[in-house]
């Protein structure tokens, strides 16, 4: 099951994933195995669909914890920068939409941590890939689905 494919993440999210798995580790494997040992008292287990219901979700479970541990494997953790006054992955960009006259502000993250509901924007986005490298005060022109958008870059953090 494991993928050459190594991506970036912030320390934060590296530290959830580690989080989530030691709880799939431990209390999760405890939970289905009790789980298990309750169908499996029930009686015969050719036809006690709990049983098989248990052992089924017990599969999920080993192959969520192998794609995690997968995920941590291929991880490469990437520290905001604030060294040269760009915007970076772990960047805080406040941008001012020119045409609409209203500031925004997105966090630059890696794709599994993404969540544009809460402003944290991949950097595979189109959004972020034209904010990646930029400088307070550039302008950064990008096409959405309605038209182009013109940006500032207004503050870095």
């Amino acid at each position: 099951m494991s993928s050459d494919k190594s991506y970036e993440i912030t320390p934060e999210a590296l530290a959830a994933l580690e989080r989530e798995i030691a709880q799939l580790e431990g209390e999760g494997r405890t939970e289905m195995a009790e789980r298990i040992r309750t169908a499996r008292a029930w009686g015969d287990l050719k036809e006690n669909a709990e049983y098989h219901d248990a052992k089924n979700s017990q599969a999920h479970l080993e192959t969520k914890i192998l794609r995690l541990q997968d995920r941590r494997r291929n991880a490469i953790v990437v520290q905001p920068s604030a060294g040269d006054g760009s915007a970076r992955m772990g960047s805080a960009v406040t941008v001012l939409d020119e045409e609409k006259g209203r500031e925004t502000t997105y966090e630059l993250v890696g794709a599994t941590e993404a969540d544009p509901a809460k402003g944290r924007l991949s950097i595979e986005s189109p959004i972020a890939r034209a904010l990646l490298g930029r400088h307070l005060d550039d302008v950064v022109d990008f096409e959405t689905p309605r038209g182009t958008r013109r940006l500032r870059v207004v503050k870095l953090g």
